[in-house]
């Protein structure tokens, strides 16, 4: 199992558009088989605009297969239009068997 945490700055007056596109990602993650376990989403109340997607992975391997699928880039791309700058991810945690 892996944690990952996806970080964003969305452009003032984006951010429920932001959290609609979170949850019909999140929704598609979890009816399909493809290895996400959790995700949560936080808003930093002391910086407007700033969120993180905390996520649950069965594998690095499924969070991979993840952020190379065609889902992905079509939310990535869309994204450009409320983020700004580009976002980042990092593996909080790692356990491999």
């Amino acid at each position: 199992m892996i944690n990952v945490g996806f970080f964003y700055s969305v452009v003032s007056g984006k951010e429920q558009e932001f959290e609609e596109t979170f949850r019909g990602v999140i929704k598609f993650l979890m009816e399909n088989d493809t290895g996400i376990r959790d995700a949560r989403l936080y808003r930093d109340v002391s910086v407007p605009g700033e969120y993180m997607i905390f996520s649950e992975w069965d594998s690095v391997d499924s969070f991979r297969k993840f952020i190379a699928s065609r889902p992905f880039k079509e939310t990535t791309e869309q994204g450009k239009s409320i983020l700004r700058g580009k976002p980042r991810h990092i593996i909080l945690r790692a356990e491999e068997p």
